[in-house]
């Protein structure tokens, strides 16, 4: 293996090659369920399911989608919160040779309309307080099937008794839907023979957010996932032992691969939340003594910020990555102060399953704040030039991070043109600006269309986004470039102060503060203070509703 800057620095016991198995990405329940069967996977609002029953219950769910009509290369649909159908339902459609197709149940109907358009989705299985949205495009898109399921059907003891009540109920209220519960029920958990190819048959279509234009389906294949599964597991690492807690979303690409797939996987036990609430995540943290708990920067801001912090003990936790937005340094430090556990910052994209980076979890003296780390095993990673993407930058020279590996997907879904854009050679550009420092450690400057060009100066919003969190009073912080008359662009600061701070702070404040430690041209013209910022459902600002808002505020006063 040829030898890399990053090794002097790899985290013990981290293999750099692991010798991934070429099987079904659902092999690793199998295996898990054959090893460990009565090890509890997944446990929602009491309700525990060992993986023997997990596997059993994606056997007979794989069975009722055969019977349904879906043969190898169809597109099922999931349009569910973390709850047990989701798991049950992934894994039954990797089993019959399908490709799962996660949505975001946040999606309205247009959303909806467009994602089961562009992958030619036959079936959905969603959540019955979603049915009105699918019903609503059912009849413009391929679906020839509707699944519902409820919150309910899962629940333990006395529940069962109301659950039955309620899908008795939903037949009425939700006209020609199967049940998810009623085809359980009716099919054996007998092992479906469908030749799977994992390194060219697709497993997950896998949308990209849409923050840089129409959404794509990046085409990830069994080996893709899970090569990242095992990376994900090996660098943590994840254990039998440990418990997890489970609230990134599930059709979210870092909690399918980081969370469900790496925990199922390693034997962990999963504690499922179907939102992210942050005095349900401090209780069950203490209650289950959760030992992995992976989320994004507002998460971990919500946490710390919450008034009742203080009464839970958050010692259990082991393991921390953040991952999806940038980590800042004041809130990495601060939460491990409080946890005594490892918060380290990742990174990842949709197109590659998605971990590619993470700093060592072994020794807290290799972390590097500010850093994305270090390539993860079989990985390798290098900074481009941003006008062709081919020629090769040294240590600290700005450009463009371009990754291989094998988790890096095939393409982008009936779109050639835009997968030759990305791809030069094996090596995936991933549209982030970013440098590399000369031990190897990588360093994410933003995202290409974030840039800001002030008057010629390039300002990097995550530079500014650092400085903004430094100031007490500050919980949330973004910056945007917006439209000026003679700089072109100038920064714009969206701040959501700390609840004691309100009213106590000004505009001015912010602006001086800013002077104090950043170049005058990076320093904000225009502060807004906001109740709360727009995110995704991951927890990701979106610079560019910010942005677009802006522009339109602007437009209506010319």
């Amino acid at each position: 293996m040829e030898e890399k800057p990053w090794f002097k620095y790899w985290p013990e016991g981290v293999p750099k090659h692991i010798d991934y198995p070429e099987e079904p990405l659902y092999s690793i329940l199998k295996k898990t369920a054959s090893k460990l069967p009565d090890k509890v996977a997944f446990s929602f609002m009491g309700k525990k399911l060992a993986f023997k029953e997990v596997d059993e219950l994606s056997d007979k769910f794989a069975a009722a989608l055969k019977d349904l009509g879906i043969v190898k290369g169809d597109r099922v649909a999931i349009y569910l919160p973390n709850i047990p159908q989701f798991p049950i339902a992934f894994y039954g459609v990797l089993k019959v040779g399908g490709i799962v197709v996660p949505c975001n149940p946040m999606y309205k109907p247009r959303e909806l309309e467009f994602q089961l358009n562009d992958s030619g989705s036959k079936v959905i299985v969603a959540l019955d307080l979603l049915y009105e949205n699918v019903r609503k495009v059912k009849g413009k898109t391929k679906l020839k099937h509707v699944i519902t399921t409820s919150i309910v059907d899962f629940l333990p003891g006395f529940k069962k008794i109301l659950a039955r009540i309620f899908r008795g109920m939903k037949k009425k209220r939700f006209p020609n839907t199967l049940d998810m519960m009623d085809l359980l029920e009716k099919h054996s958990p007998e092992p479906l023979k469908v030749e799977i190819n994992p390194k060219e048959d697709i497993a997950v279509l896998l949308y990209t957010g849409g923050t840089t234009g129409i959404p794509k389906g990046a085409m990830l294949t069994h080996m893709n996932l899970l090569a990242n599964a095992y990376q994900s597991a090996s660098w943590l690492p994840i254990t039998d032992r440990d418990v997890s807690i489970s609230v990134l979303p599930f059709f979210h690409v870092y909690g399918l691969t980081v969370d469900m797939n790496a925990g199922v996987l390693a034997g962990a036990t999963q504690i499922l939340y179907p939102r992210f609430e942050a005095k349900e995540i401090l209780e069950g943290t203490q209650k289950h003594r959760a030992t992995i708990l992976p989320g994004v920067p507002t998460m971990y801001i919500a946490l710390l910020n919450h008034p009742d912090l203080t009464r839970y003990d958050l010692t259990s936790i082991r393991r921390c990555i953040s991952g999806a937005a940038p980590l800042p340094e004041a809130v990495m430090r601060r939460f491990n102060d409080v946890t005594k556990g490892n918060l380290v910052e990742g990174y990842g994209l949709t197109e590659a399953s998605p971990v590619t980076h993470c700093n060592p979890l072994d020794d807290m003296r290799k972390v590097k704040p500010g850093s994305i780390g270090i390539p993860f095993p079989d990985t390798d990673a290098k900074i481009v030039d941003l006008e062709t993407g081919t020629k090769d930058l040294p240590p600290g020279e700005v450009g463009e991070l371009a990754v291989k590996g094998p988790q890096v997907m095939r393409g982008y879904w009936n779109k050639p043109d835009e997968t030759r854009g990305v791809f030069r050679g094996d090596w995936l550009l991933t549209g982030d600006i970013a440098k590399m420092d000369e031990d190897g450690y990588f360093y994410i400057v933003d995202r290409k269309k974030d840039m800001i060009d002030a008057a010629g100066f390039k300002v990097w919003p995550r530079d500014v986004e650092e400085v903004l969190f430094m100031h007490s009073a500050v919980k949330e912080a973004a910056v945007v470039g917006v439209p000026h008359p003679y700089r072109g662009e100038t920064v714009k600061a969206y701040v959501v102060l700390k609840d004691e701070f309100k009213g106590k702070i000004s505009a001015d404040d912010i602006i001086k503060h800013c002077k104090e430690h950043m170049a005058a041209y990076k320093v904000p013209t225009e502060v807004e203070f906001r109740e709360e910022l727009p995110k995704t459902m991951v927890g990701k600002v979106l610079r560019r509703l910010l942005r677009e808002e802006e522009i339109k505020k602007r437009e209506k006063k010319t």
